[in-house]
């Protein structure tokens, strides 16, 4: 229908964490994408770029560990900020308006690896690098729900990177607005994405829309999956 593919959990967001004030959802995987959610207005949802991509692989290749547990790694570095300006300025997608989507095609390690190589100061320590990445994760959802425009009042957080604290302070650092947990809203951060699903299913039987032009930039509303009965 002419829109983006996803990001395809707003209006499960909006059916279970809407309220009064402006709000923002955030679901860290291993691309970020947020939903907006203003009182009266039909919701809002983009992709902001990496979010654990990167996180995840760096700690990998260099710890052989899966991930960065509590981001202690990362909180053991420090942020490169020309090495952070250069990771932001060099890729053209995170200037583009939404409606929009990314996702590993686009950022991957190559990606990483490319933009190291190319920056001109002195070898970073792997632990610098990956503070960077954690701002770069941070900043890049900061400045797009800042450029949506939207008057967001608090942000909670769901997917695996709500565990990560290290991550959960750097997005209260640049957003500069209250970072929560969906927990606090009585659905863990971890049982979100499957929730919805469920209920991208139950609208699909109940020939609910579940595109939202809102959201995907499609020319209307379209019913969203298939059922392929046994």
């Amino acid at each position: 229908a002419g829109g983006q593919g996803a990001p395809l959990v707003p209006p499960f967001h909006a059916a279970v964490f809407g309220a009064p004030q402006g709000r923002a959802v955030l679901n860290l995987g291993g691309i970020a994408n947020v939903t907006l959610l203003a009182p009266g207005q039909a919701p809002r949802g983009f992709d902001t770029g990496p979010a654990n991509v990167f996180l995840d692989g760096w700690c990998q290749r260099h710890l052989g560990q899966p991930y960065d547990a509590d981001g202690r790694w990362a909180d053991s570095g420090q942020v490169l900020a020309p090495l952070l300006e250069q990771l932001i300025a060099s890729e053209p997608w995170f200037a583009l308006p939404p409606p929009k989507s990314t996702g590993r095609d686009l950022f991957n390690m190559r990606w990483l690896d490319d933009r190291l190589a190319a920056f001109d100061g002195a070898r970073p320590a792997p632990q610098d690098v990956q503070a960077t990445l954690q701002r770069l994760t941070a900043r890049t959802v900061a400045n797009a729900i800042d450029a949506a425009g939207d008057d967001v009042c608090e942000l909670y957080v769901c997917g695996g990177g709500a565990h990560n604290p290290g991550l959960m302070r750097e997005l209260a650092y640049c957003l500069q607005r209250p970072v929560h947990a969906t927990d606090a809203l009585g659905v863990p951060a971890q049982q979100v994405e499957a929730l919805a699903f469920a209920w991208l299913a139950q609208a699909f039987l109940a020939r609910q829309p579940a595109g939202l032009p809102s959201v995907t930039g499609a020319r209307g509303p379209r019913i969203l999956g298939a059922l392929y009965p046994a």
